[in-house]
C-alpha cells in the first residue's frame, strides 16, 4: 500500500526568525504541529539563513533590500522564485502584505490555488504609524489600504483573531469569507512569574533588588508601539519612586532604542528567545500601542499572571477588562498611564488580584492547544474542498 502524500502548504511571510515579534512567535509555535499534517515550504526574508533551518521544512529565502521601512528591511521583489513555489502548493497561507506575502497572494489567485491570509495586523494602520510625516503617512496609508483590500478580496478565506476584527474588515469593504481563530498562549511555557525559577536570576543580572517594582514591555521598539508614552509616564513616576524600574525587551529602530536606553532606571534587553523568563522578572506589564489586532505579547504577560495596563485597541478591550484584570488608558496619554501605573505600584494586593484574573482569562479562552487544533482542522478542510473540486 502506497504511503499517502501529505498536502503541500506554502507559508509566505515577511517576518521570521531571528526577528522576534508576534508573527514570528505564532509561526515558531504552530510549525511543529503543522508539519505533522502538511509538507511545508516557508518563503521568508533571508535575515540570518544559518539560524532558521528546521527539520522537515523547506525554505525559500529572499534577499533583503537596502532600504528600511520602520524598524526592518523588507525583502527584495522576486516574482519568478515565488511563482515557482506557488505552482507546487495545495494551499497558500500568508502572514503579511509585504513583498513576499503580497506576491504569494497574487500568484495564488492567478494560479487558482486555495489562498488563506492570517490577519496579524491592520496593514494600513501599521504602515501609517511607522512615520511621523503627516502627508506621507496619509498618502501611504490610502495606498496600502487599496492594495490590502484588493489582495484580501482575492483570497478564498481570511483567518482573523477576533469577531470585531472580522467586522472591521467587512466595514472596510473586504468581503472575503472570514474564519475566527483566537490566538493562544502556551500556558505551560508562560507560567505565573512567581513559579519561574529564572525570575531571581534575571533580576540579579540587571541589579534589580527584591523590593524594586519592574514595569515591563516586550515586542518591537517602533513608532506604532508608542514606547515614548510609556517612557514619559515612567519618568514622571521615577522621580517619586526611585525603586521603580522599566524593562524593555525587544529590538527595533536604533534611534528610538538609544533614546530609551539613556533614561535613568530603564533596562533595555535586545531580542531574546526565552522571553517568558524575562516577563517573569517583571511586576507590571504595559502595552502603549497605537494599533493591534490581538496582541500576543499582552496575552503572554497575562499568562504569566502579570497585571496589565494597555490601550484598548483591536481585540484587547475584549479580554482586558478595566479594573478587573488590568487598566485601560487612552492612546498617547502619558499622564493617564502614569496614574494607572502608580495605582499598581502602590498596591501589591491589587497587582496580585489583577494578575490572577489575567491568568484565569488565558487559561479559559486562549489556550494554545485550541488555536493549533482549529487551524489544522480548517486548513485540512480547505484541502479536502480542493480535492473534491479537482475531481469534478
Amino acid at each position: 500500500m502506497e504511503e499517502q502524500t501529505l498536502p503541500r502548504l506554502v507559508i509566505a511571510t515577511d517576518n521570521f526568525i531571528p526577528r522576534r515579534d508576534g508573527i514570528t512567535r505564532f509561526l515558531d509555535t504552530v510549525l511543529p504541529h503543522l508539519k505533522q499534517h502538511f509538507q511545508i515550504t516557508i518563503i521568508c526574508p533571508d535575515f540570518q539563513s544559518n539560524n532558521i533551518n528546521m527539520e522537515g521544512i523547506e525554505f525559500l529565502r529572499i534577499p533583503l533590500s537596502d532600504r528600511y521601512i520602520g524598524d526592518f528591511k523588507p525583502a527584495k521583489i522576486r516574482w519568478m522564485a515565488i511563482s515557482k513555489q506557488i505552482n507546487k502548493a495545495d494551499i497558500v497561507f500568508t502572514q503579511t502584505i509585504g513583498p513576499i506575502g503580497a506576491i504569494a497572494l497574487y500568484f495564488g489567485y492567478r494560479k487558482h490555488k486555495k489562498t488563506v491570509a492570517f490577519i496579524h495586523s491592520i496593514e494600513w494602520q501599521l504602515v501609517s504609524q511607522s512615520t511621523t510625516n503627516f502627508m506621507f503617512k496619509k498618502l501611504f496609508s490610502i495606498h496600502v489600504k487599496w492594495i490590502t483590500r484588493f489582495l484580501y478580496n482575492k483570497c478564498d478565506n481570511l483567518i482573523v483573531p477576533s469577531e470585531n476584527i472580522a467586522d472591521f474588515l467587512s466595514w472596510e469593504k473586504i468581503i472575503t469569507t472570514k474564519k475566527v481563530i483566537h490566538l493562544g498562549v502556551d500556558t505551560k511555557k508562560f507560567i505565573p512569574f512567581y513559579l519561574n525559577e529564572k525570575r531571581p536570576l534575571i533580576r540579579q543580572k540587571y541589579n534589580i533588588s527584591p523590593d524594586d517594582v519592574v514595569i515591563g514591555y516586550h515586542g518591537r521598539i517602533s513608532p506604532e508601539k508608542d514606547i515614548r508614552t510609556l517612557v514619559r509616564a515612567f519618568a514622571m513616576l521615577r522621580r517619586k519612586y526611585p525603586k521603580l524600574k522599566l524593562m524593555l525587551v525587544g529590538s527595533g529602530i536604533p534611534s528610538l532604542v538609544e533614546i530609551f536606553k539613556s533614561q535613568s532606571g530603564v533596562i533595555h534587553v535586545p531580542n531574546v528567545e526565552n522571553v517568558e523568563d524575562y516577563i517573569s522578572a517583571m511586576d507590571i506589564y504595559c502595552l502603549p500601542s497605537l494599533t493591534e489586532t490581538t496582541s500576543l505579547s499582552t496575552l503572554e504577560a497575562m499568562s504569566c499572571s502579570l497585571p496589565v495596563v494597555t490601550t484598548g485597541v483591536g481585540f484587547i478591550k475584549e479580554y482586558v477588562k478595566d479594573k478587573q484584570n488590568g487598566f485601560i488608558f487612552n492612546k498617547k496619554d502619558s499622564y493617564g498611564l502614569a496614574d494607572k501605573l502608580e495605582k499598581l505600584y502602590k498596591n501589591k494586593e491589587l497587582r496580585s488580584s489583577f494578575g490572577a484574573a489575567s491568568r484565569d482569562v488565558v487559561e479559559r479562552d486562549f489556550r494554545w492547544e485550541k488555536t493549533q487544533d482549529e487551524l489544522v482542522k480548517f486548513l485540512k478542510q480547505l484541502y479536502e474542498e480542493t480535492k473534491l473540486k479537482n475531481k469534478k
